[in-house]
């Protein structure tokens, strides 16, 4: 064989021999991104200062501010149940409540029940959550965790692990550590991470305790505020129904109020402790306590959210230094939204505006532009399905959400949903049992006043009643229209669509002969 023809066979040999992967085919395989997720409680889009409103130049905000400049913020994201528990369920199954049975505050999710952090699992993901879970039972799914009991506690909380769980709340075993929780939370989540294994892909849920009530915050925040005066909501001196022709009483601040003053008297024998106390209100009239106790709430609200900011830089920090930040999506929200002050109100669970948005902010610098913002309507319900789409999981078949990564980059799908359907469970006379739909511009909400039976509900009902908003005439939802003859068309419409949305998500209360006989006389069977 003269040296040619050796030349041309080893030619051809190595031409069809099969080619050893590149580098940068090894890097694409493993180069499923990682997934930080960093989930707050209560902390409402009107304490964030990106989304505008009379607080934006007074929070401390400049890691969200970060974020949201290396990403995308979404305008329009709702909870389908505005309680912590049930969102939580939502986000973690991508189901409404009726579906995965978590509907008040006292159900945890059913043994063996599907969820994104078992999916994961099973596609060769790493899987943790550090902080908040708040699901009543042990936490299944998951690679690793280590969880606050029940609500836990600001100071020196103690978390549970797979190797000391027992079910309870504070009494039950685990572990102290000392510090502020945001602060003991944040550090055990890049703890956990330093210590994982660097040839799998991570999905990483980091929940806070902040900024829940009592709104407690670290030191270092103490004298934030201290001298200035907070603006206050429009509505803020909304004393009753009448004023707006809403159908309920709601959870006014006078209650914050008397909770302070029972901590004080008797701190001991209640359920938290507040920061700043003693707080006296007494000798004040109607308008002086509900400007004081506005201020204290506002102000409280701002510094534990203040911690939260700080830690958010504090985890970008790290993977920024890890050399992972390029490849791991970070998402961070809250599990509804809060009032502060809007209506006379705090707390959450109703459909009013700033209850039902949940603040949302996502970055990827692989795929995302930073400083985008989406106004499509996403659910709490698409949270997972976003989270398998970017892992290269298929969408599960359990998911009612569908995943808005085309919404991201600007590329909404011609399809996507125009409204939204939304329900609250825990019935309580002042603030009744509820469902309702939202568009664009209009909201609809049908108060049915029923407990039905589930876990924590009155079983003192309230009459059936009905409220309508055109959000670009009403963005604060101060009237009540649904008596204007304008928008009769309007409301039979959004009633059709009410009951279209509740076949869509199977949300029909079959089981029910109140609720059949309730929705029969209301024309929504």
């Amino acid at each position: 064989m003269t040296k040619a023809t050796q030349f041309l066979v080893l030619l051809c040999i190595c031409f069809f021999l099969p080619t050893p992967p590149s580098q940068a085919q090894k890097t694409s395989a493993n180069e499923r991104p990682n997934i930080l997720f960093i989930l707050s409680d209560d902390h409402t889009s009107q304490a964030w200062g990106i989304y505008g409103g009379i607080l934006k130049d007074y929070v401390q905000n400049k890691n969200i501010e970060r974020l949201a400049n290396e990403g995308v913020v979404l305008d329009n994201a709702f909870c389908t149940n505005s309680i912590c528990t049930p969102s939580r369920g939502s986000i973690l199954t991508g189901q409404y409540s009726h579906v995965n049975q978590v509907y008040t505050l006292n159900e945890p999710l059913p043994k063996g029940h599907p969820n994104i952090a078992r999916t994961f699992s099973k596609n060769n993901y790493q899987t943790a959550i550090i902080g908040k879970w708040h699901l009543v039972g042990r936490p299944e799914g998951f690679d690793d965790f280590n969880v606050l009991p029940g609500q836990g506690r600001y100071w020196d909380p103690i978390l549970k692990t797979k190797e000391n769980w027992q079910d309870g709340n504070e009494s039950a075993q685990g572990k102290e550590y000392k510090g502020f929780s945001t602060d003991v939370i944040t550090d055990l989540t890049i703890e956990h991470l330093k210590n994982r294994d660097a040839e799998k892909p991570f999905l990483m849920f980091c929940n806070f305790k902040a900024t829940h009530e009592p709104f407690d915050y670290p030191d270092r925040y103490e004298t934030l505020y201290e001298n200035e005066e907070i603006p206050e909501p429009e509505s803020l001196y909304d004393f009753g129904p009448k004023t707006t022709g809403r159908s309920f009483i709601g959870q006014k601040l006078e209650i914050l109020g008397q909770r302070w003053d029972s901590a004080t008297r008797d701190p001991n024998n209640w359920w938290t402790t507040y920061p700043g106390l003693p707080y006296p209100l007494e000798g004040l009239d109607s308008i002086q306590k509900r400007k004081k106790i506005y201020q204290k709430l506002v102000k409280d609200f701002m510094r534990c959210g203040a911690a939260i900011d700080d830690n958010i830089g504090k985890l970008l920090d790290y993977l920024e230094s890890e050399g992972i930040a390029d490849n791991t999506v970070v998402i961070y929200t809250a599990d509804q939204g809060y009032f502060l002050g809007e209506h006379g109100f705090f707390d959450k669970r109703m459909m009013y505006e700033e209850s039902l948005r949940m603040p949302f902010v996502i970055r990827y610098p692989k795929e995302l532009k930073g400083g985008r913002r989406i106004d499509d309507i996403i659910l709490n319900i698409d949270f997972p399905a976003l989270l398998a789409d970017y892992a290269g999981i298929e969408k599960p078949h359990y998911m009612q959400g569908k995943s808005f990564r085309k919404n991201l980059t600007g590329n909404t799908p011609k399809d996507w949903r125009k409204e939204m359907y939304y329900r609250y469970w825990l019935h309580q006379p002042v603030r009744p049992a509820h469902f309702g739909i939202r568009n664009e511009r209009y909201k609809l909400i049908f108060f049915y006043g029923q407990g039905l039976g589930k876990k924590g509900t009155s079983k003192e009902t309230t009459e059936p009643a009905w409220e309508f908003y055109d959000l670009h005439e009403d963005a604060n939802e101060l009237h009540n229209a649904i008596d204007e003859p304008e928008y009769k068309t309007i409301i039979s419409e959004m009633k059709s669509a009410m009951v279209k949305e509740r076949e869509k998500y199977g949300d029909l209360d079959d089981d029910s002969s109140v609720m059949r006989g309730i929705l029969k006389k209301t024309m929504l069977k």
